[in-house]
């Protein structure tokens, strides 16, 4: 393996890594903004989780498929995973977190948001590889 060809690898990960961090500087916040009303600030927040996960998952399977790869199986879950493992240590970070706590049920939020995208990328995918282009 080349070292350009390592190198375009490891560049494809750099946009999963920026999202990492840029949730992991979010997380650290003490207090973030919040809605007046209650239902609108749960509504937000859980469906910001659903969306910061699924963008996650999504650039995680483009690192993972690097370039013009079929779509797998392996693909999906891998990247499903990392969503996943990362939700989980998202949690645990906020728990050193003064003015923030874990929820269990955020993760729960945020493996939905993960699993949503891959199945509607995955499927976009997948028909793209099956149908023949024009």
């Amino acid at each position: 393996m080349s070292a350009l060809h390592i190198g375009r690898k490891a560049i494809r990960w750099l946009p999963v890594l920026l999202w990492m961090a840029a949730i992991f500087y979010l997380s650290a916040q003490p207090d973030l903004p919040h809605h007046p009303e209650a239902m609108m600030e749960l509504i937000i927040k859980k469906l910001g989780h659903m969306v910061e996960y699924g963008i996650l998952a999504g650039l995680a399977l483009w690192a993972l498929r690097g370039g013009d790869q079929a779509t797998t199986t392996g693909h999906l879950l891998c990247a499903f995973a990392i969503a996943g493992l990362y939700a989980i240590s998202d949690e645990l970070h906020q728990y050193f977190v003064p003015g923030r706590n874990p929820r269990p049920l955020d993760v729960g939020f945020d493996v939905l948001g993960a699993f949503l995208a891959l199945l509607v990328t995955g499927s976009v995918l997948r028909a793209r590889e099956v149908l023949p282009r024009r």
